[in-house]
């Protein structure tokens, strides 16, 4: 991932879903589309990792849904905004479900995917079009065009980080 042209410093921690303690010494934000499967390889193979600093207090994890145009990634858009934002635990319980199920929703039609997440998991449209907008500005002003695009601070990465390398930069920031 060439991060040249990124602005960590246009990065912020506001908006997005909140996963942990907001009073957590790390803060990760993860730019994400659900139907991008280089974001379900980066859930999958950081969740335990990132579950225990969540647990321990010690990461707070900023979860910035990605609306893309590109067509396939569009489809993740429509699940997006029938997620409960305001009830993070079951929200990362949805995002986990999504990503593991993209073979099975990930070329519905749009009202087939609409249809989807009410049957699977209970979800209706929710009304996440203004902090939709501001993540769509945020990256836009942080020139983040990729999803995976993660940071911790000044340092950006994206599915390919080992959790050996991950836990070395929170373990970083906790010694600090």
């Amino acid at each position: 991932m060439d991060t040249t042209n990124i602005k960590a410093s246009a990065v912020t921690t506001d908006n997005g879903i909140r996963i942990g303690s907001k009073d957590a010494p790390v803060k990760i934000v993860e730019f994400m589309n659900l139907r991008c499967p280089f974001c379900r390889q980066w859930w999958e193979q950081s969740a335990s990792l990132l579950d225990k600093y969540v647990a321990e207090g010690k990461v707070e994890r900023i979860v910035k849904l990605f609306d893309k145009e590109k067509p396939s990634l569009k489809r993740g858009n429509v699940i997006h905004h029938h997620l409960d934002y305001s009830n993070p635990e079951k929200t990362k319980e949805d995002i986990s479900y999504f990503l593991a199920h993209q073979d099975e929703w990930g070329n519905l039609e749009e009202e087939d995917i609409v249809a989807y997440a009410a049957d699977k998991r209970q979800l209706s449209k929710q009304s996440n079009e203004e902090v939709a907008k501001e993540v769509i500005e945020e990256a836009e002003r942080a020139n983040v065009k990729l999803v995976p695009s993660v940071f911790i601070d000044d340092n950006i990465f994206d599915e390919h980080i080992s959790n050996e390398a991950l836990k070395e930069l929170i373990e970083d920031k906790l010694n600090r």
